[in-house]
């Protein structure tokens, strides 16, 4: 009887994270890099976060009023998201005024 080989692809040669963190940039990277930064120079009102940022997550637990979380929840299955986003609005609001 013979084995059957796999079908699936070969693996790729996976490089270890250490080894991407600490290689230096060559000139040609920098160039490109300083090239990207004076491109990406934007007010912060026009970053839109979710598009190229991804802010960490983080679990907390908070008591909220009843009939708010019932309004939260009454917006569908991702008012979890929905109440980030106002939050977020608020933050953004009072970060701009003196």
């Amino acid at each position: 009887m013979t084995t059957k080989k796999s079908a699936s692809s070969p693996q790729e040669k996976r490089i270890p994270a250490s080894v991407l963190l600490t290689t230096p940039l060559t000139d040609s990277q920098r160039r490109s890099l300083r090239k990207l930064a004076a491109q990406a120079e934007l007010p912060p009102s026009e970053i839109h976060v979710g598009h190229f940022y991804r802010p960490i997550k983080q679990r907390v637990s908070i008591r909220v009023d009843a009939d708010v979380l019932a309004w939260f929840r009454g917006r569908g299955k991702r008012y979890q998201t929905y109440m980030n986003e106002v939050l977020r609005r608020e933050m953004q609001s009072r970060a701009n005024r003196p």
